[in-house]
């Protein structure tokens, strides 16, 4: 496994090894909060060929606030030495199998996050209705999971997700994209970003669903998180906005819906500008 350890590498306070039933080990992170007195935790799923190190732009704002932080390296990362044996849709399942066993760790409520791929898989331990692999054990929605972060969220997919997939999320949720968001090997139609859409747009009415569209940003902040060794300028001022509007969604509605925080989250309301934000 490629050594993630560097200037910007948020160093895990461990990382774990869990037998699974499939044959191979789940490899969790684990980030613990930086305060004495945590808020809760955030189960992250990275996006595909990437690795939990690569967003510590994201998971140290995290850890600052409060959260613990567990991110399993799942087999489509070209970091996990098990790779090459999960060809294509073979990851769905084993992506599943890893976000299970990283929640059995997680005796409490918490939040579900992930960005493209992981962001789909966020979605379904959130309720949508993802396909279910044929030696999968259904339920895949945990109902511990109590909102969801989803940055960038591929549409839907066949094997993966159908669009009634998306309308099943069962509980709050804060879809990110940028107007610069094309997702890598789909083709762009000219607003190819809106590609990421549907996980909000299929969402039933009234179930507190957000959606948030960044001026000018692409599918990884520049470089800034999933591909750190990408040549673009990183966007950080952007994720930085990113990163606000997610922790105002969580003091809304995590580990529980608070009016006062959902008033305050709503005053941010605006179909237009630079950090445009809706709500249904």
């Amino acid at each position: 496994m490629t050594d993630p350890a560097g200037p910007n590498s948020a160093a895990p306070a461990e990382v774990r090894h869990l037998p699974l039933a499939s044959g191979r080990d789940a490899i969790l992170w684990h980030w613990a909060a930086t305060i004495a007195d945590p808020i809760g935790t955030i189960l992250f799923s990275h996006g595909a060929q990437s690795a939990p190190w690569k967003y510590d732009r994201l998971i140290q704002p995290w850890r600052d606030a409060g959260y613990d932080i567990w991110a399993p390296l799942h087999v489509d990362s070209l970091d996990h030495p098990l790779t090459a044996d999960y060809p294509g849709l073979a990851t769905w399942q084993a992506r599943l199998e890893d976000m299970h066993a990283a929640a059995a760790l997680i005796d409490a409520p918490y939040v579900a996050a992930g960005h493209s791929y992981g962001a789909l898989t966020a979605l379904v331990i959130g309720g949508a209705r993802g396909d279910v692999p044929e030696t999968f054990p259904a339920p895949l929605r945990d109902s511990r999971a109590r909102c969801v972060l989803a940055f960038s969220p591929p549409p839907p997919i066949p094997g993966l997700i159908s669009p009634e997939g998306y309308a099943g999320i069962a509980v709050p949720a804060l879809v990110q994209t940028g107007d610069c968001d094309l997702m890598p090997g789909w083709p762009d139609t000219g607003e190819g970003w809106r590609v990421h859409l549907p996980a909000y747009e299929l969402a039933p009415v009234g179930g507190d669903r957000y959606l948030l569209v960044l001026e000018g940003v692409d599918h990884t902040f520049g470089n800034a998180i999933c591909e750190p060794t990408r040549e673009a300028p990183p966007q950080l001022a952007a994720l930085a906005r990113a990163v606000e509007m997610a922790g105002m969604f969580l003091q809304a509605f995590y580990p529980q819906a608070k009016t006062e925080a959902r008033q305050k989250l709503d005053t941010r309301l605006t179909p237009d500008g630079p950090v445009r934000l809706e709500r249904k």
